[in-house]
């Protein structure tokens, strides 16, 4: 038996739940070109797979890097395109991992400045309950 034929399918309510990505968020990636091509069934319904959902969970990733729609569009076309755009698409995550290290860095400095801050007014509280 092909692999279609017992591979599970799901409906676009059924991967909002799984994903949380709402049902508009989901048509829109499809229209933009950010989903690959989504199955439908006999009547036109969407009809989601588990490399669709995996996929869903890659672009996921990428929003929280901070990539733009237009870069993770560009990403998605050059999958379709095939092998011979690897080397693009290693560019395109390399530039977005060397942003997502910058953000990373400031990040780490910001959190060092709240830690001082916190710090700080933690020993004036002990300083001053100590006089009472």
């Amino acid at each position: 038996m092909s692999q279609s034929l017992t591979q599970t399918r799901y409906t676009i309510s059924e991967v909002e739940a799984r994903t949380g990505l709402t049902q508009h968020t989901l048509r829109w990636y499809e229209r933009i070109g950010l989903m690959p091509h989504v199955d439908r069934s006999h009547s036109g319904q969407r009809r989601f797979s588990d490399a669709d959902l995996h996929w869903l969970a890659f672009v996921g990733k990428l929003r929280a890097t901070g990539m733009s729609v237009a870069d993770m569009v560009r990403y998605a076309e050059l999958v379709r395109e095939g092998e011979h755009t690897v080397d693009e698409r290693r560019e395109l995550l390399e530039r977005t991992r060397r942003d997502v290290r910058a953000r990373l860095s400031e990040l780490t400095d910001a959190l060092a400045v709240l830690d001082y801050k916190i710090d700080l007014y933690t020993t004036k509280e002990i300083a001053g309950s100590a006089q009472s």
